[in-house]
């Protein structure tokens, strides 16, 4: 590796750009089909290179320890505030640079984990997509397996990849992991430890949300009985008033009989409502604890003109929505916490007190106001956040709800006074946003240190601001247009 020097990385990095100018400016009109082939082809070897210099970006972050002298919580938060990733791009170089870079070490640098990926990936010649996919496949080979047998792994994959496609690699996969354990033998509890789990996956526009995940025996044996009798024909059917019910003390099996034949869900849609019934009657009952001061319970607001007109919508503290009539239906089978707000809110002033954390009744008003982390950027609801008091207890600040705003505990470990410490304060009358809870960044993400309110629980408020842009921007145009016309019409013309 040629260790060059400050300047040829720092003229490097400006050449780079230069260069990705130019090709945004020039016309690509004039290349003959062959020549724009070939030009298609280096660009997109280049960028794969830039997969490998990104790894070293990353390693070198950690190996200077950057995320701990900006107090950030860690490399992936680091990367986050100062390029402006998403947490799973963030994730997914840190965990990349991990395997394909070679690692710093006493002795001088460790070649990396996956050297035979990382090669080909430097020389340009594999994607983004080949490297996950050989990762993922590299990643189910039991522990118990021979380590020469990982080598062919990785060397037979990589060397597909060199000329293959992505989506071939997984097929490919299979057909290794079959040679290497035909019968299962050498898959272990620790290989299915290190494979569980669930992910509940975003919540979409339509107001549903995936579920995908890989779970052990011991979960199977205990869904499986549970699928059997709730998920049968007849059972727990939403839509049927007279069907059978978990709560039930005694089966009915004539009613039974009677709702399955009218019963007309597939056998995954009886899975959901069974799930649904089982998870809604043990929530309704008292036995679960509290999480963060109050109840595990459905926490609902909504808005008392809503109310009334049976109609809009409600929020939860898990950050999900309800229609009204969902809500009311929730209510009226379980013991939620249901918050109604007129227009105005209704503050709650305890004074400072001997209390330092905030009342249940307090949480609840944070709930329905902040609807989740106040901190610009974060998306955790309601229920992952604690009260973070705006002006310090320790500096004087009352446990009143003017001075109280949700934080979740990533972002709470945030503010402090030290190097990289944000700052929470209340945003001023003369602000866009009075009363909410602005931020301030550390310099290495605002050098400006402009406070910032988080709009995501809040998506009313870009939405209008997006339509008075547009507006404006209307307004701008029918303005030239109509200066144009009057201009023209005040011009002479010639004869």
């Amino acid at each position: 590796m040629n260790p060059g020097g400050a300047t040829t990385i720092v003229s490097s990095a400006h050449a780079l750009d230069t260069a990705v100018e130019n090709l945004l400016d020039a016309s690509l009109t004039p290349l003959l089909d062959e020549e724009f082939i070939a030009v298609m082809r280096e660009v997109e070897t280049s960028m794969r290179k830039l997969e490998a210099v990104k790894h070293r970006f990353v390693t070198e972050t950690c190996t200077r320890s950057l995320a701990a002298r900006a107090g950030s919580a860690s490399p992936v938060k680091f990367l986050e505030q100062t390029l402006r990733l998403s947490h799973a791009d963030a994730v997914s170089r840190v965990n990349a640079a991990k395997q394909l870079s070679p690692q710093p070490a006493l002795g001088g640098d460790l070649e990396p984990e996956l050297a035979y990926v990382a090669e080909a990936q430097r020389a340009g010649e594999i994607s983004v997509d080949h490297v996950r996919r050989i990762a993922q496949v590299l990643k189910r080979i039991p522990c118990a397996a021979d380590p020469g047998q990982k080598d062919l792994a990785q060397d037979v994959l990589t060397t597909y990849a060199r000329t293959g496609s992505p989506d071939k690699l997984l097929d490919l996969g299979e057909v290794i992991l079959a040679n290497i354990d035909p019968d299962g033998t050498l898959t272990q509890d620790k290989d299915r430890e290190r494979m569980r789990g669930l992910t509940l996956g975003r919540k979409r526009a339509d107001g549903m949300s995936p579920l995908i995940g890989e779970i052990t025996e011991p979960l199977r044996e205990i869904l499986e009985p549970l699928l059997a009798k709730f998920a049968r024909p007849g059972m727990c059917n939403p839509a049927d008033p007279h069907s059978p019910k978990v709560a039930d003390r005694t089966l009915d099996r004539q009613k039974l009989k009677a709702a399955s034949e009218r019963d007309n869900r597939s056998p995954a849609q009886r899975n959901h409502d069974a799930l649904l019934a089982v998870l809604r009657f043990q929530l309704d009952r008292p036995k679960l604890g509290s999480h963060r001061g109050l109840p595990v319970e459905a926490i609902i607001t909504m808005r008392v003109e809503d109310l009334e007109r049976g109609a809009g919508i409600a929020t939860t503290a898990t950050g999900g929505t309800l229609t009204i009539p969902q809500a009311l239906e929730l209510a009226s089978g379980t013991r939620p916490l249901l918050v109604v707000l007129n227009k105005a809110g209704l503050p709650l002033y305890l004074g400072r007190g001997r209390d330092r954390l905030a009342t249940p009744a307090q949480r609840l008003a944070l709930i329905a106001s902040d609807k989740g982390c106040t901190r610009p950027g974060c998306s955790a609801p309601a229920s992952l956040a604690a009260a973070h008091h705006v002006t310090g207890w320790a500096e004087g600040g009352p446990t009143d709800i003017d001075n109280l705003t949700l934080a979740c505990d990533g972002c709470h470990a945030m503010i402090h006074d030290g190097p990289g410490g944000w700052k929470t304060i209340v945003m001023g009358e003369d602000t866009q946003f009075p009363g909410r809870t602005g931020w301030i960044a550390p310099p290495h993400i605002d050098p400006t240190g402009t406070p910032q309110v988080n709009h995501l629980h809040h998506t009313g408020e870009l939405m209008a601001g997006a339509l008075n842009e547009i507006r404006a921007r209307e307004r701008s145009q029918r303005e030239r247009r109509r200066a144009w016309l009057d201009a023209r019409k005040t011009t002479p013309t010639r004869e």
